[in-house]
């Protein structure tokens, strides 16, 4: 039932961009495996081998301290309306923040969000689709609101103080460089 693809045909760039979740996965090589949801439209597919999503301040930042470990990370989507289907992008990424002189051309690419930290720059090496009949159907609502406004009421200087006091360092205890990679002054 699976069937792989070594790059994103339209077909499944036009599966992505109807999708309202998405998960995201990566493991340092030792400890813990992190799997987060994703909403809020912060997924782009720049070309058949290359995706981008803008990562919001959350209660930690394991995705960034995984990376600097073992550079490898999964995204799957799933269908819970219409026809059923799987799909998992394989690949590495890169980790982009506001110091880098690449952050202001993708950032673009979002409508903004408070909060922002860093942009996820994944090169696939492997899409796989498979069935998903197993999935249910869910109806999409709505985005919550309570990630942004609590970003809002924090404001620039309490996202930066969040940081220093809760995403320094992932379960594992790998740094996350955070504060390091997110100083004003572009790479």
């Amino acid at each position: 039932m699976a069937k792989q693809y070594p790059s994103i045909s339209d077909k499944l760039s036009s599966f992505i961009a109807v999708q309202k979740i998405f998960f995201v996965a990566t493991a340092a090589r030792q400890g813990s495996v992190n799997i987060s949801p994703k909403g809020m439209d912060s997924l782009r597919v720049i070309n058949d081998k290359r995706v981008v999503w803008l990562n919001v301040t959350g209660s930690g930042n394991e995705t960034s301290a995984q990376l600097q470990q073992a550079n490898r990370m999964t995204l799957m989507f799933c269908s819970f309306s219409g026809d059923p289907m799987i799909l998992r992008l394989y690949g590495k990424a890169e980790e982009i923040t506001p110091s880098n002189k690449h952050w202001d051309e993708l950032y673009s690419l979002f409508n903004p969000l408070p909060g922002c930290r860093q942009i996820f720059d994944m090169e696939i090496e492997l899409a796989q689709t498979s069935c998903g009949m197993s999935v249910p159907f869910f109806d999409y609502i709505d985005e919550r609101s309570q990630l942004n406004d609590w970003a809002d009421k924090k404001g620039k200087e309490g996202i930066k103080q969040y940081w220093q006091d809760k995403n320094q360092f992932s379960l594992d205890g790998y740094p996350t460089n955070i504060l390091k990679k997110t100083d004003t002054n572009k790479q």
